[in-house]
């Protein structure tokens, strides 16, 4: 089978999120032949910089829109995969309580028909039978994240249905969407556990004392991806504004990872072609198919 008429798309709300939301899973694909396609709807522009040793680089701070244009560039280089901008703004953060509101030109304010088309569009040029994004809370509740999941969401129906956007292109049917799944409670625990064993600190301890802050997600599949973390990491590194090279990131030691959690994890959250769960394999129930056109 020409493992190249398989396509995959995963649809980020920033540059930064492919690199630390199944990347070892895309390098993976990518390796095989499969075509990876990144889309991300904005351009990060109000994130902040949260690599301390970048915090007061003048450069950075006058250039930030353009160095992170440069760094999803050499991420996506670096995972073997193509990409695409949506074109919409960061919303960014907002904090305070009670929240300010959103500038009116943010991502997550334009209307949802309007980047619903634009997605339609790319999905219809692309057309992938995977389709990689959020769940309904964003992953975590980032105005930016909640909107890619309903804008993805939309796409997906939209793209199917010839008589939606008519000039985006060629219906097509997205086969399987999964939602990003990359801390399971029970990923959490192996690893903890291990680098506890191991009189190691772990930057779970956090998370296991406050045990109703525990990711509750079903894992429906898990991917084995472990000779792709060199790739998954020089990504994050790729994005060096955002990413601190000694941070949250890195603080598993890579052979520990390797050993205790060899996988990225995932919730499939919508298919066309009859599944068995768990799974190994995001293309499940696909391969043998399209070897038959």
């Amino acid at each position: 089978m020409a493992e190249a008429a398989l396509r995959m798309m995963a649809v980020h709300a920033h540059p930064d999120d492919e690199a630390s939301k199944g990347a070892a899973t895309m390098a993976r694909y990518a390796r095989e032949g499969i075509a990876v396609r990144v889309v991300t709807c904005t351009g990060g522009e109000r994130g902040d910089i949260l690599n301390p040793r970048l915090a007061d680089d003048g450069n950075v701070l006058a250039n930030l829109t353009r160095i992170r244009r440069e760094e999803m560039a050499t991420a996506a280089a670096a995972l073997g995969v193509s990409h695409r901008w949506l074109g919409f703004v960061d919303s960014g953060l907002p904090e305070g309580d009670p929240l300010p509101p959103l500038p009116p030109e943010s991502f997550a304010l334009v209307p949802l028909a309007e980047a619903t088309e634009r997605l339609v569009a790319e999905i219809r040029a692309f057309r992938p039978q995977v389709l990689l994004t959020y769940n309904e809370h964003g992953g975590y509740p980032h105005p930016d994240h909640i909107r890619c999941h309903e804008v993805s969401v939309a796409a997906v129906r939209a793209a199917a249905d010839p008589e939606e956007f008519p000039d985006a292109g060629e219906a097509w049917q997205v086969s399987k969407v999964y939602y990003d799944n990359g801390f399971s409670a029970e990923r959490i625990r192996a690893i903890h556990d291990a680098l506890s064993d191991r009189g190691l600190s772990s930057p779970f301890e956090d998370w296991l004392q406050r045990r109703d802050s525990l990711p509750r997600r079903e894992v429906t599949t898990r991917v084995a991806c472990a000779d792709f973390f060199g790739q998954r990491d020089d990504a994050l590194r790729a994005h060096a504004t955002q990413i601190d090279p000694e941070g949250f990131f890195f603080a598993v030691p890579r052979d520990i990872e390797r050993e205790v959690w060899p996988f990225e994890e995932w919730e499939l959250a919508h298919s066309t072609v009859p599944v068995t769960l768990p799974e190994d394999d995001l293309f499940a129930g696909l391969r043998a198919a399209e070897s038959d056109r």
